[in-house]
């Protein structure tokens, strides 16, 4: 049995010790290569792996720099944006109170331009109605110091004037006058002129009537008063006087004449005062200090119109000259009706408006002053 156990021992290899096992033929290099082929792939694998940490760690940094970067540059750019829209809101507060100055003094030359306007209006409005008042007292003087020298010259020692005397009036006639006897005067010294065959001086007193007709179209164009000759009152000065008066022989230049005065564009000034030269037109359309150029007849022309700023001057004779005067004359009143610069009765207006229209009526006749 102790044989036994011996051999036993023998056969069987003791623990922990290995048996070498003898490769075969045909594999005696693979464990080797397979060992090494899988130490290169962990190792292979193991780089690829640090360099991707590093790639991503890398790109990290990278995007979080970025991200700052892109974070300072916004910043800045907001900053600038917000200085940039304070910058903005001041200038267009400027620009705002520039623009609210410019507005304010505008408006307030303009209405001290239409303040002078409506003084110089109003100013020349009264002289003119001053004017008018002035020579009717000095017509009334003038025909009550002629009424005062016949009376003087009709009373002599042998045949005194019993208008001059009263103490010689019976007592009848004498308790008949009564209250401003001034009125009286021209007709008795006309009376007594008769009586001893003295002729004394003549004095005029034109009578008016008012025409129902015309002063009825006059109130209803006082009411809303205007330039539009479609209405009667204008139509009929039109037709009777405006048109008339206008009418001259060049009937082209006539109707530039006309619209110039509707549009208050046409000037007139004296040949002597003329500073200007002249414009280069035909002679037969401007005419000449010796020739009308509105009549086309031989005639001293001592003025010249342009009609608005054309800068063509147009000789005219005196005659020519009064008939357009009479109707700026008519135009101006009526203009300074149409803005309320007149405070006149309604009836003394459409009395000055009646005269007005004699005076172009007169014109187209041929009538005109001397200082023409």
């Amino acid at each position: 049995s102790q044989a036994n156990f011996e051999e036993d021992s023998q056969k069987q290899p003791a623990v922990g010790h290995w048996k070498p096992l003898m490769p075969s033929k045909g594999n005696k290099e693979e464990p080797e290569t397979r060992c090494q082929d899988a130490g290169g792939v962990d190792e292979t694998q193991s780089t690829e792996q640090l360099n991707v940490s590093r790639l991503r760690s890398s790109s990290v940094e990278i995007r979080e720099k970025g991200s700052e970067f892109l974070k300072e540059e916004l910043h800045k750019a907001q900053k600038e944006l917000k200085l940039k829209d304070k910058e903005c809101e001041r200038l267009s507060k400027v620009r705002e109170q520039l623009e609210q100055e410019l507005e304010e003094l505008t408006a307030s030359l303009f209405e001290e331009a239409h303040k002078m306007v409506r003084e110089a209006n109003t100013k020349q409005a009264a002289s003119e109605k001053q004017l008018r008042e002035a020579r009717g007292k000095i017509d009334m003087l003038q025909a009550e110091v002629t009424a005062l020298k016949t009376l003087v010259i009709t009373s002599t020692p042998s045949s005194p004037n019993r208008e001059l005397h009263p103490q010689l009036q019976s007592p009848s006639k004498a308790g008949f006058r009564k209250g401003h006897g001034r009125n009286k005067s021209t007709s008795s010294a006309m009376v007594s002129a008769a009586s001893q065959n003295v002729t004394p001086e003549p004095v005029s007193r034109e009578c008016k009537e008012v025409d129902s007709i015309l002063f009825a179209e006059f109130q209803a164009w006082k009411e809303s008063p205007t330039l539009d000759k479609s209405c009667s009152f204008l139509d009929r000065i039109y037709r009777e006087d405006v048109g008339p008066c206008l009418d001259f022989t060049k009937q082209e230049l006539s109707e530039l004449v006309r619209v110039a005065v509707e549009q208050n564009t046409l000037t007139i000034e004296p040949v002597a005062s003329q500073t200007l030269p002249m414009v280069k037109v035909s002679a037969e359309e401007c005419g000449g200090p010796k020739k009308c150029a509105l009549s086309g007849l031989p005639r001293t022309c001592k003025h010249r119109i342009m009609l608005g700023d054309s800068g063509n001057y147009y000789y005219i004779s005196p005659s020519c000259r009064a008939r357009i005067t009479a109707v700026c004359n008519f135009f101006t009143y009526i203009r300074y009706i149409q803005q309320g610069l007149v405070r006149q009765d309604v009836e003394l207006m459409y009395w000055e408006v009646m005269r007005l229209r004699r005076e172009m009526s007169l014109a187209k006749l041929g009538f005109y002053p001397s200082e023409m």
